[in-house]
C-alpha cells in the first residue's frame, strides 16, 4: 500500500470514528435508573403545603391521602422528570395499585406553569401518549410553585372512587388542559 493510499484510508477511518461519537442531543428526554422510581427527591415547604391541601380536599369526600407502599413514576415531560417530586397515593381499597398523585416543586409559579404546560404538550405527543392506556384521563394542576399530576383509566379502574379523585383534584389550584 502506498503512503498516499494509507493516508487516505486513515482519513476515512478517522471520519467514521468521529461520526460515531459527538455531543448528546439536548432534545433527548431524561432517563433514570430504576432506583429513582421511589419516593422522589427531597422537596420543600411548597410540596408540604400542596400535600396538606390535597389531603383536605380529598378528606372532604372521605378519600384518604397516604404515602405509597410501592414505587411509582408516571410518564413525565423533561421538565417534570428533572424536578424534585413527591408521590402520594389515594387509598382505594378495591384498587390498591392505582390512585397515585405526583407533586413537583419548582422555583416559582412561572416555572411551575411552564412545566405544567410542558407536561400537557408531552402527554398529547406521540412519545407521551404511548406511556398511558388509550382511555386515560389526566389532571394537571398548578398550585403556587407546584404542579400536581394525576392520571387514571376508566377501563382499568377497579374502584369507582377513582373518578372522584379526578373531580376533587380539579378543584385545586389552576387547571392546565391537555391538548386533544
Amino acid at each position: 500500500m502506498t503512503a498516499r493510499r494509507r493516508a487516505a484510508a486513515l482519513l476515512v477511518l478517522a471520519a467514521i470514528v468521529a461520526g460515531c461519537g459527538g455531543r448528546p442531543s439536548v432534545d433527548r428526554p431524561a432517563t433514570f435508573p430504576p432506583g429513582t422510581f421511589g419516593p422522589g427527591d427531597p422537596t420543600g415547604p411548597a410540596v408540604a403545603a400542596t400535600r396538606a391541601e390535597l389531603a383536605r380536599a380529598l378528606g372532604a369526600v372521605s378519600l384518604q391521602l397516604a404515602d405509597p407502599q410501592v414505587p411509582h413514576r408516571p410518564g413525565e415531560s423533561p421538565l417534570l422528570a428533572t424536578a424534585p417530586r413527591a408521590v402520594f397515593q389515594v387509598v382505594l381499597p378495591d384498587d390498591p395499585a392505582h390512585g397515585f398523585v405526583s407533586v413537583y416543586e419548582f422555583a416559582d409559579e412561572a416555572a411551575a406553569t411552564a412545566a405544567g404546560r410542558d407536561q400537557a404538550a408531552y402527554i398529547a405527543s406521540g412519545p407521551g401518549r404511548v406511556q398511558f392506556v388509550p382511555d386515560s384521563r389526566f389532571v394537571i394542576r398548578q398550585l403556587g410553585p407546584t404542579v400536581v399530576f394525576f392520571a387514571w383509566s376508566p377501563m382499568n379502574a377497579l374502584d369507582p372512587r377513582a373518578a372522584e379523585i379526578q373531580k376533587v383534584l380539579e378543584t385545586i389550584g389552576t387547571g392546565i388542559p391537555v391538548p386533544s
